[in-house]
Protein backbone atom coordinates (compact mmCIF):
# COMPACT_ATOMS: atom_id res chain seq x y z
CA UNK A 1 0.00 0.00 0.00
CA UNK A 2 2.79 2.36 0.93
CA UNK A 3 4.59 1.59 -2.34
CA UNK A 4 1.43 2.42 -4.26
CA UNK A 5 1.03 5.75 -2.43
CA UNK A 6 4.68 6.61 -3.08
CA UNK A 7 4.25 5.73 -6.77
CA UNK A 8 1.17 7.94 -7.07
CA UNK A 9 2.95 10.84 -5.38
CA UNK A 10 5.96 10.49 -7.66
CA UNK A 11 3.70 10.27 -10.71
CA UNK A 12 1.78 13.41 -9.73
CA UNK A 13 5.02 15.25 -8.97
CA UNK A 14 6.46 14.31 -12.36
CA UNK A 15 3.27 15.39 -14.10
CA UNK A 16 3.28 18.72 -12.23
CA UNK A 17 6.92 19.43 -13.14
CA UNK A 18 6.23 18.54 -16.77
CA UNK A 19 3.29 20.92 -16.94
CA UNK A 20 5.36 23.65 -15.31
CA UNK A 21 8.14 23.15 -17.87
CA UNK A 22 5.65 23.42 -20.73
CA UNK A 23 4.22 26.63 -19.25
CA UNK A 24 7.68 28.16 -18.84
CA UNK A 25 9.36 27.12 -22.06
CA UNK A 26 6.56 26.99 -24.61
CA UNK A 27 6.30 30.19 -26.65
CA UNK A 28 3.31 32.29 -25.73
CA UNK A 29 1.52 33.65 -28.77
CA UNK A 30 1.76 37.39 -29.14
CA UNK A 31 -1.35 39.51 -29.63
CA UNK A 32 -2.87 39.24 -33.10
CA UNK A 33 -2.02 41.99 -35.54
CA UNK A 34 -5.02 44.31 -35.65
CA UNK A 35 -3.55 47.37 -37.36
CA UNK A 36 -0.92 48.03 -40.01
CA UNK A 37 1.01 51.26 -40.42
CA UNK A 38 2.79 51.60 -43.77
CA UNK A 39 5.61 53.98 -44.71
CA UNK A 40 7.50 54.07 -47.98
CA UNK A 41 7.34 54.83 -51.69
CA UNK A 42 5.34 53.86 -54.77
CA UNK A 43 5.64 50.15 -54.05
CA UNK A 44 3.34 50.66 -51.06
CA UNK A 45 1.37 53.76 -52.09
CA UNK A 46 -2.35 53.00 -52.28
CA UNK A 47 -3.41 56.40 -53.61
CA UNK A 48 -1.62 59.16 -51.69
CA UNK A 49 -0.06 60.76 -54.78
CA UNK A 50 -3.24 60.14 -56.76
CA UNK A 51 -5.33 62.05 -54.23
CA UNK A 52 -2.78 64.85 -53.88
CA UNK A 53 -2.84 65.41 -57.66
CA UNK A 54 -6.65 65.28 -57.79
CA UNK A 55 -6.62 62.01 -59.69
CA UNK A 56 -4.17 63.09 -62.37
CA UNK A 57 -1.21 60.88 -61.47
CA UNK A 58 -0.71 58.02 -61.93
CA UNK A 59 -3.27 58.09 -64.71
CA UNK A 60 -6.24 55.75 -64.37
CA UNK A 61 -6.20 53.85 -66.69
CA UNK A 62 -3.72 52.28 -67.37
CA UNK A 63 -2.80 52.39 -63.67
CA UNK A 64 -5.32 51.07 -61.17
CA UNK A 65 -7.09 53.58 -58.94
CA UNK A 66 -4.02 55.46 -57.78
CA UNK A 67 -1.72 52.46 -57.45
CA UNK A 68 1.55 52.32 -59.37
CA UNK A 69 0.47 48.98 -60.79
CA UNK A 70 -2.41 47.36 -62.67
CA UNK A 71 -4.15 46.31 -59.45
CA UNK A 72 -3.81 46.23 -55.71
CA UNK A 73 -0.36 46.41 -54.14
CA UNK A 74 1.26 44.03 -51.70
CA UNK A 75 0.32 45.76 -48.43
CA UNK A 76 -3.35 45.52 -49.41
CA UNK A 77 -3.06 41.79 -50.05
CA UNK A 78 -1.10 41.45 -46.81
CA UNK A 79 -3.79 43.20 -44.76
CA UNK A 80 -6.46 40.98 -46.32
CA UNK A 81 -4.48 37.80 -45.64
CA UNK A 82 -3.88 38.80 -42.01
CA UNK A 83 -7.51 39.78 -41.54
CA UNK A 84 -6.52 43.36 -40.68
CA UNK A 85 -9.15 45.99 -41.39
CA UNK A 86 -7.34 49.02 -39.95
CA UNK A 87 -4.51 50.23 -42.17
CA UNK A 88 -2.78 53.58 -41.88
CA UNK A 89 -0.88 54.09 -45.13
CA UNK A 90 1.53 57.03 -45.26
CA UNK A 91 3.56 55.92 -48.31
CA UNK A 92 4.15 58.35 -51.16
CA UNK A 93 5.10 57.43 -54.71
CA UNK A 94 8.51 58.94 -55.45
CA UNK A 95 9.58 59.08 -51.80
CA UNK A 96 13.20 58.69 -50.80
CA UNK A 97 14.33 57.70 -47.32
CA UNK A 98 14.99 61.31 -46.28
CA UNK A 99 13.43 64.07 -44.20
CA UNK A 100 13.92 67.08 -46.46
CA UNK A 101 11.05 69.42 -45.62
CA UNK A 102 11.52 71.41 -48.84
CA UNK A 103 10.50 68.60 -51.21
CA UNK A 104 6.91 68.04 -52.30
CA UNK A 105 6.99 64.32 -51.57
CA UNK A 106 7.77 63.48 -47.93
CA UNK A 107 10.47 60.84 -47.57
CA UNK A 108 10.31 57.82 -45.29
CA UNK A 109 11.87 59.61 -42.33
CA UNK A 110 9.53 62.58 -42.77
CA UNK A 111 6.52 60.25 -42.92
CA UNK A 112 7.55 58.56 -39.68
CA UNK A 113 8.38 61.84 -37.94
CA UNK A 114 4.94 63.22 -38.80
CA UNK A 115 3.33 60.02 -37.54
CA UNK A 116 5.19 60.00 -34.21
CA UNK A 117 4.28 63.64 -33.62
CA UNK A 118 0.62 62.64 -33.86
CA UNK A 119 0.88 59.28 -32.05
CA UNK A 120 2.58 59.23 -28.69
CA UNK A 121 2.20 55.51 -27.98
CA UNK A 122 2.13 52.22 -29.85
CA UNK A 123 0.51 48.92 -28.91
CA UNK A 124 1.62 45.31 -29.24
CA UNK A 125 -1.07 44.49 -31.80
CA UNK A 126 0.33 46.89 -34.42
CA UNK A 127 2.70 46.01 -37.25
CA UNK A 128 4.83 48.78 -38.75
CA UNK A 129 6.00 48.36 -42.35
CA UNK A 130 8.88 50.30 -43.90
CA UNK A 131 10.11 49.98 -47.48
CA UNK A 132 12.14 52.70 -49.17
CA UNK A 133 15.55 53.35 -50.66
CA UNK A 134 15.12 52.63 -54.36
CA UNK A 135 14.38 56.25 -55.26
CA UNK A 136 17.48 57.48 -53.42
CA UNK A 137 19.70 55.50 -55.78
CA UNK A 138 17.60 55.88 -58.92
CA UNK A 139 17.69 59.64 -58.36
CA UNK A 140 21.48 59.73 -58.10
CA UNK A 141 22.59 58.86 -54.57
CA UNK A 142 25.89 57.01 -54.91
CA UNK A 143 26.53 56.05 -51.28
CA UNK A 144 24.39 53.67 -49.23
CA UNK A 145 25.33 55.11 -45.83
CA UNK A 146 22.70 57.87 -45.71
CA UNK A 147 19.68 55.82 -46.90
CA UNK A 148 20.50 53.06 -44.42
CA UNK A 149 20.95 55.63 -41.64
CA UNK A 150 17.58 57.19 -42.50
CA UNK A 151 15.78 53.85 -42.31
CA UNK A 152 17.49 53.13 -39.01
CA UNK A 153 16.44 56.49 -37.58
CA UNK A 154 12.86 55.86 -38.70
CA UNK A 155 12.80 52.53 -36.85
CA UNK A 156 14.33 54.12 -33.75
CA UNK A 157 11.65 56.83 -33.81
CA UNK A 158 8.92 54.19 -33.93
CA UNK A 159 10.58 52.21 -31.15
CA UNK A 160 10.62 55.29 -28.93
CA UNK A 161 6.81 55.44 -28.96
CA UNK A 162 6.63 51.76 -28.12
CA UNK A 163 6.48 49.99 -31.48
CA UNK A 164 7.72 46.42 -31.04
CA UNK A 165 6.89 44.67 -34.31
CA UNK A 166 8.44 46.10 -37.45
CA UNK A 167 8.77 44.74 -40.97
CA UNK A 168 11.51 46.19 -43.20
CA UNK A 169 11.99 45.27 -46.85
CA UNK A 170 15.37 45.35 -48.54
CA UNK A 171 15.90 46.25 -52.20
CA UNK A 172 15.75 44.11 -55.33
CA UNK A 173 18.63 44.49 -57.78
CA UNK A 174 18.10 48.05 -59.03
CA UNK A 175 20.56 47.49 -61.86
CA UNK A 176 18.41 44.77 -63.39
CA UNK A 177 15.04 46.51 -63.62
CA UNK A 178 13.55 46.89 -67.12
CA UNK A 179 14.36 50.61 -66.84
CA UNK A 180 18.02 50.09 -65.94
CA UNK A 181 19.13 46.90 -67.68
CA UNK A 182 21.93 47.70 -70.07
CA UNK A 183 22.08 51.35 -68.98
CA UNK A 184 25.26 53.22 -68.06
CA UNK A 185 24.33 52.95 -64.36
CA UNK A 186 23.28 49.31 -64.33
CA UNK A 187 26.46 47.99 -62.72
CA UNK A 188 26.65 50.88 -60.25
CA UNK A 189 23.03 50.39 -59.19
CA UNK A 190 23.60 46.67 -58.64
CA UNK A 191 26.59 47.46 -56.43
CA UNK A 192 24.62 50.08 -54.51
CA UNK A 193 21.81 47.58 -53.98
CA UNK A 194 24.23 45.07 -52.50
CA UNK A 195 25.84 47.71 -50.26
CA UNK A 196 22.42 48.93 -49.11
CA UNK A 197 21.16 45.48 -48.22
CA UNK A 198 24.38 44.56 -46.42
CA UNK A 199 24.38 47.80 -44.45
CA UNK A 200 20.70 47.47 -43.61
CA UNK A 201 21.15 43.92 -42.33
CA UNK A 202 24.00 44.99 -40.06
CA UNK A 203 22.11 48.02 -38.78
CA UNK A 204 19.01 45.99 -37.95
CA UNK A 205 21.12 43.44 -36.09
CA UNK A 206 22.60 46.18 -33.91
CA UNK A 207 19.16 47.66 -33.28
CA UNK A 208 17.69 44.40 -32.04
CA UNK A 209 20.73 43.72 -29.87
CA UNK A 210 20.33 47.12 -28.23
CA UNK A 211 16.57 46.68 -27.80
CA UNK A 212 15.65 43.05 -27.02
CA UNK A 213 11.92 43.88 -27.03
CA UNK A 214 12.11 45.02 -30.65
CA UNK A 215 11.15 42.42 -33.24
CA UNK A 216 12.35 43.36 -36.71
CA UNK A 217 11.79 41.08 -39.66
CA UNK A 218 13.35 41.70 -43.06
CA UNK A 219 11.36 40.95 -46.18
CA UNK A 220 14.11 39.74 -48.50
CA UNK A 221 12.81 41.27 -51.71
CA UNK A 222 16.25 40.85 -53.24
CA UNK A 223 16.25 37.07 -52.84
CA UNK A 224 12.63 36.82 -53.97
CA UNK A 225 13.46 38.78 -57.15
CA UNK A 226 16.43 36.49 -57.85
CA UNK A 227 14.23 33.44 -57.42
CA UNK A 228 11.55 34.84 -59.73
CA UNK A 229 14.09 35.59 -62.45
CA UNK A 230 15.75 32.19 -62.12
CA UNK A 231 12.51 30.21 -62.02
CA UNK A 232 9.52 32.31 -63.16
CA UNK A 233 7.28 29.27 -63.69
CA UNK A 234 7.44 28.55 -59.96
CA UNK A 235 5.58 31.83 -59.41
CA UNK A 236 3.19 31.47 -62.33
CA UNK A 237 5.12 33.94 -64.50
CA UNK A 238 6.71 33.70 -67.93
CA UNK A 239 8.10 37.22 -68.42
CA UNK A 240 10.36 38.68 -65.72
CA UNK A 241 12.66 41.07 -67.61
CA UNK A 242 10.33 43.23 -69.72
CA UNK A 243 7.46 45.50 -68.73
CA UNK A 244 3.87 44.70 -69.60
CA UNK A 245 3.03 48.36 -70.18
CA UNK A 246 4.40 50.07 -73.29
CA UNK A 247 3.50 53.73 -73.30
CA UNK A 248 -0.17 53.55 -72.35
CA UNK A 249 -0.76 50.17 -73.97
CA UNK A 250 -0.74 47.14 -71.66
CA UNK A 251 0.09 43.63 -72.74
CA UNK A 252 -2.66 41.05 -73.10
CA UNK A 253 -1.58 38.83 -70.20
CA UNK A 254 -0.31 41.02 -67.35
CA UNK A 255 -0.86 38.19 -64.86
CA UNK A 256 2.14 36.47 -66.45
CA UNK A 257 4.45 39.49 -66.14
CA UNK A 258 6.54 40.44 -63.13
CA UNK A 259 6.75 44.12 -64.12
CA UNK A 260 3.83 46.36 -64.99
CA UNK A 261 5.98 49.30 -66.13
CA UNK A 262 9.76 49.69 -66.26
CA UNK A 263 10.07 49.95 -62.46
CA UNK A 264 6.93 48.73 -60.71
CA UNK A 265 5.61 45.16 -60.33
CA UNK A 266 2.30 43.98 -61.68
CA UNK A 267 -0.39 43.18 -59.15
CA UNK A 268 0.63 39.54 -59.71
CA UNK A 269 4.11 40.49 -58.51
CA UNK A 270 2.60 42.24 -55.50
CA UNK A 271 0.58 39.12 -54.74
CA UNK A 272 3.83 37.12 -54.62
CA UNK A 273 5.36 39.68 -52.25
CA UNK A 274 2.37 39.44 -49.93
CA UNK A 275 2.35 35.64 -49.92
CA UNK A 276 6.04 35.56 -49.03
CA UNK A 277 5.52 38.11 -46.27
CA UNK A 278 2.62 36.22 -44.69
CA UNK A 279 4.66 33.02 -44.56
CA UNK A 280 7.62 34.84 -42.99
CA UNK A 281 5.43 36.66 -40.47
CA UNK A 282 3.83 33.46 -39.26
CA UNK A 283 7.22 31.89 -38.57
CA UNK A 284 9.28 34.86 -37.46
CA UNK A 285 7.23 37.69 -36.06
CA UNK A 286 4.01 36.49 -34.46
CA UNK A 287 5.69 34.94 -31.44
CA UNK A 288 7.66 37.00 -28.91
CA UNK A 289 11.24 36.17 -28.08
Amino acid sequence: MKKRIVFIILFLLTLFLTLMAVAVFSPKQAPSIRKLYVFGDSLSDTGTVFRSTYGLYPSNPPYFQGRFSNGRVWVEYLAEDLGVKQVGNFAWGGATTGDDATVLVPGLLSQVQTFTQQHSTATADELYILWAGANDYLQGTNNSALPVANITKAIEALARIGATRILVANLPDLGQLPATQGSDRSRELSQLTQAHNTGLRRSLKVLTQQNPELQVMTLDANLLYQQAVANPQKFGLNQVTRACLTGSDPCRNPERFLFWDNIHPTTAGHRILADTTVTALKTQLLFPR
